[in-house]
């Protein structure tokens, strides 16, 4: 029997899919901001931190594919 684990990591989005979870994502951000105001104060630099803690994966896993 296939668990709902495995079925987790087989699942293949596709481009709506992938599209749907950035919007879902940018609109979630936007509502913490709006309920939250203390985080909208922070320095820019923890925003670069966070940002750049987000994108080493993504970035690795496509200069690998770019190198294959």
């Amino acid at each position: 029997m296939v668990t709902i684990i495995q079925k987790m990591f087989s699942y293949k989005a596709d481009w709506l899919d992938v599209g749907s979870i950035k919007i879902a994502v940018i609109a979630a951000t936007l509502l913490l901001a709006k309920l939250w105001e203390p985080v909208l104060d922070l320095e820019w630099y923890w925003y670069l931190v966070l940002w750049v803690m987000a994108v080493i994966r993504p970035f690795i896993t496509f200069s690998r594919w770019i190198r294959t």
